[in-house]
């Protein structure tokens, strides 16, 4: 996978999926454009690669604010006068049994998964458009393929963000830009081991496996990929 002087953006980028993410493909020689709500976070992320000043860092970004994402977008524009790439990983997840699953919950799940991911889709792809080209990646669930107890709301969100990637890979595949997600199984974090600690995590992914097959989706090397949604589940 080589993505040498690629351009690409990375929400979540002070999370643990959007570190991985930003090593890999640093590692493979693109240029980031980081961005994250948390200062702190985002430095964090920052302080882990070995040469953080050939990237781009913008905290405090609003991913559902479209003026916000529009003005990311320029930025980096004016850095690096080009978008190659997306990687998309802001979300978040919430249970819920039946009797507590309420309209704000889904509300706030839709919100907060498929909004964000379809407003920095939209500001990506004009500049791709007249570059004549680009890769977005989005992240899904596994689990939101089918959906069990207690996760009806989030499957719901996540569910949308597969149409969208849908949607979009067929609407923009005449025009050199390709769309696709990735459905992580659970991811091991240290977040998720506080969360189950019981749980078995043999079949767990890491955030790193998960970050290269992101890296794939927006290398050449799946040039021929669109409209995929590609699982992550690991092999337990």
């Amino acid at each position: 996978m080589l993505l040498t002087d690629r351009v690409v953006v990375v929400t979540g980028a002070g999370g643990n999926l959007g570190t991985a993410i930003m090593g890999s493909l640093s590692t493979a020689g693109a240029r980031i454009v980081a961005t994250d709500h948390s200062d702190t976070a985002l430095a964090r992320s920052r302080a882990t690669l070995e040469a953080p000043d050939r990237h781009l860092f913008l905290p405090g970004i609003d991913l559902a604010d479209e003026t916000t994402c529009s003005a990311l977008i320029a930025r980096a524009l004016e850095r690096y006068g080009r978008i190659d790439g997306l990687a998309t990983t802001v979300g978040a997840f919430a249970m819920a049994p039946l009797a507590e699953t309420t309209g704000e919950l889904l509300q706030r799940m839709v919100h907060i998964n498929a909004v964000t991911t379809l407003t920095i889709m939209r500001a990506v792809v004009e500049p791709m458009r007249a570059a004549g080209g680009g890769s977005l990646v989005a992240v899904g669930a596994a689990s939101a393929r089918q959906a069990s107890a207690g996760i009806a709301a989030y499957a719901a969100a996540k569910s949308a963000v597969f149409c969208l990637v849908e949607s979009f890979a067929d609407e923009l595949r005449t025009e050199g830009i390709r769309v696709n997600a990735v459905l992580p199984g659970t991811i091991d974090t240290p977040q998720n081991r506080e969360a189950m600690p019981d749980a078995n995590r043999q079949g767990w992914v890491s955030p790193r496996q998960v970050a290269d097959v992101i890296g794939f989706l927006l290398s050449d090397a799946a040039s021929g990929v669109t409209g995929a949604l590609v699982p992550v589940t690991g092999r337990g």
